[in-house]
């Protein structure tokens, strides 16, 4: 039976194309495996991580959850800002080494990246104009197509109103400053999906025009900590002149495997500033505090304080071990894939390693012979956005042996 309801649902929903790029993903899988119950599938596709949480960590986890069992030590609802125990520790050890000082007012803590670079297109007027790189991670786009900014998308796979900057093997995945007025930028670097940087100078170019243009940027670092090439900045603001510009994104889901305990932060300086119908300056810090207040009730104070213990001497060093581990996967992708004569990209600075499909195969016909000749679940690019025909995303995120087993089957295909 329909109920014929008076409420009027957001139509721009149903301009978003097809399923989110992972859900389709998890769709085919289930469905080819269904279908194939004895096959074992090694899953390089989705970015979720395989090695178990720090010693350090699950014990600050344990102690933090029997406080809560005491009536002494029990705690209610936290600070939806997060609490100062954490802030001090990510000021501390993630800013003063790279000689950027912060205020913890300017510190968010959150359940996650992906929900924040969403949810923050929520400050923004519908007539933003924004800008994104191509290929993307689909949630930037997503979140404003949901909002309305995006318009109708063409044949050509790219929204009508949406301002694409294609990043490429013609210009080394360096995507060229915009060519028309925009309002806001996203940038994620160490890239995803492509896993490519971008160097201190290249960085400043994109800060110069933000200022030259009044442009806000919404920058991704949620890979910084696999950055191991010199002059690649950690941080954006490294760059001068980039906290009137800027707000940034960290995670630890990736840093220190929490994909599943969920717990980020993002930095919204204090010197960002928009402009109201009016023209009139309107400080953005407040403003996102205001929607963490009142849409946000905070992480859980047990995952707090498993986040503060990444900070200990002893979490830096598990959670070190944790990272090298995953960069060696990632260089025993990039070798191997090289080594049929694949066009290879990222897998240096980045757990992400993107290559080229060979024969100019499309991306879902190249998923599908991964799938279904080698067992293998990889990203197609186009999931990324239309620059991303042609190429494969692969992570470093399984084991080393399900990665050299992995490469052992990719390397027997006949293309």
């Amino acid at each position: 039976m329909v109920i014929n309801m008076t409420a009027n649902v957001n139509e721009y929903y149903s301009l978003i194309q097809n399923n989110y790029l992972f859900v389709e993903i998890a769709r085919r899988v289930d469905e080819y495996q269904k279908e194939n119950p004895d096959v074992d599938l090694i899953k390089m596709g989705i970015g979720d991580v395989t090695r178990p949480l720090a010693k350090s960590v699950v014990k600050a986890f344990k102690e933090a959850v029997d406080e809560l069992g005491q009536p002494e030590t029990f705690r209610g609802y936290g600070p939806e800002q997060g609490y100062d125990f954490l802030i001090n520790e990510i000021i501390e050890h993630d800013y003063k080494p790279l000689g950027v000082e912060l205020k913890n007012s300017e510190v968010f803590i959150s359940d996650g990246a992906k929900c924040d670079t969403g949810n923050f297109q929520e400050l923004f007027s519908k007539d933003n104009k924004i800008a994104v790189t191509d290929p993307v991670y689909p949630v930037y786009v997503d979140s404003n197509v949901m909002a309305g900014r995006s318009g109708k998308m063409g044949d050509d796979g790219f929204y009508e109103n949406i301002t694409y900057l294609p990043a490429t093997a013609e210009n080394n995945f360096v995507p060229s400053l915009p060519e028309e007025e925009v309002d806001i930028i996203y940038l994620c670097y160490p890239n995803n999906p492509t896993g490519t940087t971008l160097t201190k100078s290249q960085l400043k170019e994109w800060v110069d025009y933000a200022h030259e243009h009044d442009a806000l940027i919404l920058f991704d670092a949620a890979y910084e900590s696999f950055i191991k090439t010199p002059n690649v900045p950690h941080s954006i603001y490294e760059v001068e002149g980039a906290r009137d510009v800027a707000v940034e994104f960290r995670s630890y889901s990736k840093v220190a495997g929490f994909t599943g305990t969920r717990c980020a932060y993002c930095v919204v300086p204090e010197e960002v500033y928009l402009k109201d119908s009016k023209g009139n300056d309107v400080q953005l810090n407040p403003l996102w505090n205001r929607r963490q207040s009142t849409k946000f009730n905070g992480v859980s104070y047990p995952v707090q304080r498993a986040a503060q213990a990444i900070y200990t001497s002893e979490g830096k060093k598990e959670i070190q071990e944790n990272l090298d581990y995953y960069s060696k996967n990632a260089g025993v992708i990039r070798e191997s894939l090289e080594k049929i004569g694949l066009d290879v990209y990222g897998g240096v600075d980045s757990p992400y390693i993107w290559f080229k499909t060979p024969n100019d195969i499309d991306s879902w016909s190249f998923f599908d012979i991964l799938l279904k000749e080698a067992h293998v679940v990889s990203t197609p690019g186009a999931g990324f956005g239309p620059s991303g025909e042609g190429y494969i995303r692969l992570t470093a995120f399984n084991t080393y042996e399900n990665t050299i087993e992995a490469m052992n089957r990719i390397s027997k295909l006949e293309f």
